[in-house]
């Protein structure tokens, strides 16, 4: 029996661009995945443009295609609610604007599936990985958040942020529920509870174009997270750890 995967696109006003990225990874899954059985999921977290109107159209005229409507936002509150609550064997995200080359998801799964692994993630920071379109702020700023982590908490993973991740979900099920953040520090909270628990994480080489039109703000951003990881270190990832034993 072919194992299960179900990609969770998480999105917020993302009407310009959600029918052609869903079309074009459905129809690559479609050609290049008949050894798994697949399902999409667009994870709606707080959209106020056309985004639900699309997503239900495109549930409707794709097969394999589902739209889930959250509230509130925050890309680690879609990703709590449609990974906990899946069936499937493994659940993976990747970030809408597809970033990320649809050919690197073969690798991602098959890490999982085929060699044992807990969790897959994508890397623009190991060698054979390719970064086109990067500002020389956000390369900088990734590199030294990332060289934090390692400096901190002495972790495997290279690089925490990269929107392209899979893992088994029963897995998933031990792990999502210890994570407090429901924003863009779920990944790196998830990573650092998984390293540090000793889950294996497979790390691949990713071919990345940055999104030119990206809302994320470096500044922000690089507070929110260097806040997180405080909180890890001081009690969170100590707290997490007791309850996985």
């Amino acid at each position: 029996m072919n194992q299960s995967v179900e990609f969770i696109l998480p999105v917020l006003n993302e009407e310009k661009i959600l029918a052609a990225s869903v079309s074009a990874i459905y129809h690559f899954l479609d050609a290049h995945f008949k050894d798994y059985s697949w399902q999409i999921t667009i994870a709606d977290n707080g959209s106020t443009d056309k985004t639900a109107d699309i997503s239900e159209i495109l549930s409707t005229k794709y097969d394999r295609v589902e739209y889930v409507k959250i509230p509130q936002k925050g890309r680690g509150r879609a990703l709590k609610q449609c990974w906990t609550s899946s069936n499937s064997d493994v659940v993976a995200y990747m970030d809408i604007d597809l970033s990320t080359q649809l050919d690197d998801i073969r690798p991602l799964l098959d890490s999982i599936t085929k060699n044992n692994y807990e969790l897959a993630i994508g890397s623009r920071l190991i060698k054979g990985s390719v970064v086109e379109g990067r500002s020389r702020t956000r390369e900088f700023t990734s590199r030294a958040y990332n060289k934090i982590i390692q400096l901190v908490f002495a972790v495997s993973f290279n690089d925490a942020q990269c929107g392209f991740k899979a893992i088994n979900r029963s897995t998933a099920n031990r792990i999502v529920p210890l994570i407090k953040d429901n924003g863009w520090f779920f990944d790196t909270e998830l990573l650092i509870i998984a390293d540090k628990c000793e889950f294996p994480i497979k790390e691949v080489p990713v071919r990345w174009t940055d999104d030119p039109d990206t809302r994320v703000k470096v500044i922000s951003t690089a507070i929110y997270d260097l806040c997180g990881l405080a909180r890890l270190k001081f009690g969170g990832l100590r707290l997490a750890k007791s309850k996985l034993k």
